[in-house]
């Protein structure tokens, strides 16, 4: 399909820059095949029913941003380097984007504080490197957490006296969050709180968790004219096999599968086969879900609002169809939905497309 069958119009003024406070008072459009709903987070208990099963991402994200200064005999010090890490790799590697990367070269090290640097070991196309840090793995994660700043997404804009206004480090982070290794938050799952727990407890849902860590390809723009051209990140995830035997339990029983969030979905997906049997699943997933996707296993999927063009945009729109979703965006941004990671959400149920 053209790209361009992704586009819609959306102004900066739709863009969340803050979330909501208590987080489940954000906004929640109900979106089925005849009709659109609009209601509140709060309203998701009386949307499942006893014996669902929603699955949340307990990924947590890491504080992977990074401020400073390339290693030099100068004078004057060397240039100030923002690196942002992207992906862990074998042997304490890091795949990270830097900027001004044209300041790098390979067998540079960059000073981020005493006792805490990396060495350039690699360069690559469009700012991105490879860092290998002076720390082991087991060091290393208590110094990006000292160090570190929160990898908010480049539609979040913030200044440095923003911080006494902003709380980041916590609002970036679901109520699930456990396992460290995501640079974007799965942002539907911060919606939730241990009140909006209880009540889906109530209503007889069942939540399970799986894991996968998001990366940072999910804010890439697709520079292709053909989705067919377009190369999918990869990220890490991991199914255990008491979650894979609870989620086949419900579908047996006739249950529905409710994924809370795009990459729960996309993980859910790779791990089923096609008669909708799920398997425990520990890898790397590169899926690429767009219109014309057999879904196997997800009936109902909870999802913030995505950015135009994007490979988001396109999964859910092969969730519920194009002409569907465009017209439910229409309707948000007639009702002043906030959009993307602070902004409101929709629930989506799933609709076979010819």
């Amino acid at each position: 399909m053209r790209v361009s069958d992704f586009d819609f119009e959306l102004p900066e003024t739709f863009i969340a820059q803050h979330p909501v406070v208590p987080r489940d008072s954000a906004r929640l459009l109900v979106i089925g095949e005849n009709e659109t709903r609009d209601l509140t987070i709060t309203n998701l208990a009386d949307l499942v029913k006893p014996g669902d099963v929603l699955v949340v991402n307990d990924t947590r994200v890491i504080p992977v941003r990074l401020k400073g200064r390339q290693n030099t005999t100068s004078d004057n010090g060397g240039a100030r380097i923002e690196v942002t890490l992207l992906k862990s790799k074998d042997g304490g590697t890091w795949q990270a984007f830097a900027r001004p990367a044209k300041k790098l070269k390979v067998g540079d090290r960059i000073t981020f504080a005493d006792g805490f640097s990396a060495d350039v070991t690699d360069k690559g196309e469009g700012g991105e490197v490879s860092l290998s840090f002076a720390l082991s793995d087991e060091a290393l994660m208590p110094a990006l957490e000292k160090h570190g700043i929160m990898p908010l997404p480049p539609y979040i804009k913030r200044r440095e006296t923003d911080s006494q206004d902003f709380d980041d480090p916590r609002d970036y982070q679901t109520m699930f969050a456990q396992i460290p290794g995501a640079v974007a938050a799965p942002t539907a799952g911060l919606h939730f709180t241990p009140d909006l727990m209880q009540d889906l407890e109530a209503a007889g849902a069942k939540v399970v968790s799986l894991t996968l860590h998001v990366g940072a390809g999910t804010f890439l723009p697709v520079k292709v004219n053909d989705t067919k051209d377009h190369k999918m990140h990869s990220e890490w995830g991991e199914i255990a096999p008491e979650t894979a035997k609870s989620i086949n339990t419900a579908k047996d029983k006739g249950h529905r599968v409710i994924a809370v969030g795009t990459t729960t979905l996309r993980l859910l997906e790779t791990a089923a086969d096609d008669d909708g049997s799920l398997h425990p699943f520990s890898g790397e997933t590169d899926i690429f879900i767009t219109p014309g996707y057999k879904f196997k296993i997800v009936d109902a999927l909870l999802s913030n609002f995505h950015l135009p063009r994007s490979t988001l945009f396109m999964l859910v729109s092969a969730f519920s169809g194009v002409d569907c979703m465009k017209a439910a965006y229409e309707h948000a941004k007639a009702q002043g939905y906030r959009f993307y990671s602070y902004g409101d959400a929709c629930f989506l149920e799933r609709t076979e497309q010819p």
